[in-house]
């Protein structure tokens, strides 16, 4: 009795307590819903008659909708309060089956859709289900997941676009003191050249006047000599006509003695200005010059900006073949369950263990093995699967390599990640990101600045099977893990394929 007691003190207090929170959502409405009708963007309550009240939730279980007062019943009575409410909403027929009038509760995996308990039983039967509350868990998780990767993007943009903002700043002031003072320098050389150019017209009028001064000169003297020549030449005239013999043979003596006359004159081509012109021509196409290889290296030199948007991912094969990459297999880190062959670009898990050298780089617990090659920027690998249970992953080279814990496992922690091939899912912290597509030749994309990874399903198109989000800290390095489970029934090998 003393139980019972306690047990109906705790249903009276549970009961006080939904009603508390009855009351509280009334209030938070703003006004009592008895007193509000549903609008014609509103949900309306299937209950009422008459004019509807406006729905203050809705119940997934049933199906309904109700408002303040028909939704009471799911406060007090004991199989109501059982029922999950949620938000009014209009689409509560679309979570029930269509064939069976019953709630889908439960989630197929094999057909990615939402089903009722009785499609489990007869057309799923045998698929791989979950109730639909553990897929969306599992799906809430990738969600968050996601977003997670999307606010980190966001915060990476965000400083991308301070950088960019604090670059072009830098180029706007770095061009404007570029610009300022090639005016000035381009001033300063205008200045000396139009000085250069003053000296040399005064040089060339000083000269000018110089040579026009010596040439007048001789011309007075040529002047002179020729008008005492003519003189001379009168007087002969007229001794030639004198009639007396005595006087002429007197007067001859004194009038053919002539006076020394000016030398020859020989008149050159005035060449000295026009070599002046050739200098200033000269000095003109060497400006030229240097000018004109100048400007190319002032043309090709300034601030190069670096967008840090990624181009497009590739769609096609020959898209992603640009990218490929050739990868082998380092003996050195081989497990000893596995035989590498083929130029070391194929791994075998064989029925006995192969006698390898000890080495630190070594996987001694999980049957695994890692590329010899790094890969960083855009590559493109592609593998071909023969058995079951393989793994094509990627891994950091400070992954563990002793031991059979998960730190060693590709897919097992958060420095690798493994593409179940069997499964066709990625294991990355332990979650499985289920697909339903199969194929024995698995195409692998990564770019690694972009932070993606991406599996695709390779035959005449590239289907994509997952694709990873995420940032990558160091460079990675391709993988093979095989599954134990298929080591007796089948020797299954995975190889790296020759693109070239």
């Amino acid at each position: 009795m003393a139980q019972s007691g306690v047990l109906d003190q705790e249903a009276f207090s549970c009961s006080n307590t939904m009603s508390a929170d009855l009351v509280e959502e009334r209030r938070e409405t703003g006004l009592q819903a008895a007193h509000r009708y549903a609008g014609a963007e509103d949900v309306a309550c299937d209950f009422c008659t008459g004019r509807k009240r406006k729905a203050l939730k809705s119940c997934w279980m049933c199906q309904v909708s109700y408002c303040d007062q028909h939704l009471e019943p799911h406060y007090y009575v004991p199989p109501f309060k059982k029922h999950k409410l949620v938000k009014p909403s209009r689409n509560l027929q679309e979570n029930v089956c269509f064939r069976h009038e019953e709630v889908m509760k439960i989630f197929c995996r094999t057909d990615q859709q939402l089903i009722c308990s009785r499609c489990s039983k007869d057309e799923h039967k045998g698929h791989d289900t979950v109730s639909a509350a553990a897929e969306r868990a599992e799906r809430q998780e990738e969600l968050e997941g996601s977003r997670q990767n999307i606010q980190r993007r966001i915060q990476d943009r965000e400083k991308d676009v301070k950088l960019l903002q604090q670059q072009a700043e830098a180029i706007n002031l770095s061009a404007d003191k570029a610009a300022e003072d090639s005016e000035k320098i381009f001033t300063e050389l205008i200045r000396l050249l139009e000085k250069r150019s003053s000296d040399v017209k005064q040089q060339v009028r000083s000269q000018q006047k110089s040579e026009v001064s010596r040439v007048k000169e001789l011309q007075e003297k040529l002047e002179q000599e020729i008008t005492e020549l003519k003189r001379r030449d009168t007087e002969l005239k007229k001794l030639s006509h004198t009639e007396d013999h005595n006087q002429f043979l007197h007067n001859y003596p004194s009038l053919s003695a002539l006076s020394q006359s000016t030398s020859s004159i020989h008149i050159r081509p005035l060449y000295y200005f026009e070599d002046v012109i050739a200098v200033v021509s000269e000095v003109r196409e060497k400006l030229q010059d240097v000018l004109r290889e100048k400007w190319i290296n002032v043309s090709q030199t300034g601030t190069k900006v670096d967008v840090l948007l990624p181009p497009p991912e590739p769609q096609t094969r020959a898209d992603f073949l640009k990218y490929s990459r050739e990868i082998t297999l380092d003996l050195n880190t081989a497990n000893t369950w596995l035989l590498l062959s083929e130029g070391n670009r194929k791994a075998t898990f064989m029925r006995e263990k192969q006698s390898y050298m000890s080495h630190p780089d070594r996987f001694t617990g999980w049957y695994q093995v890692l590329s010899r090659e790094s890969l960083t920027g855009r590559c493109y690998w592609e593998v071909e699967m023969r058995g079951g249970g393989v793994y094509v992953a990627v891994a950091y080279k400070n992954i563990s390599r002793a031991g059979g814990s998960d730190e060693c496992g590709f897919g097992r922690n958060d420095k690798s990640w493994a593409f179940d091939c069997e499964k066709l899912s990625l294991k990355n912290y332990f979650r499985d990101l289920i697909h339903v597509s199969r194929s024995s030749r698995v195409g692998v994309y990564l770019d690694h600045s972009a932070g993606i990874l991406s599996f695709y399903s390779v035959s005449d198109t590239m289907t994509l099977l997952h694709r990873v989000q995420t940032t990558f800290t160091q460079p990675l390095y391709a993988g093979f893990r095989f599954d134990t489970w298929f080591r007796l029934s089948t020797l299954s090998t995975a190889e790296f394929c020759n693109l070239k």
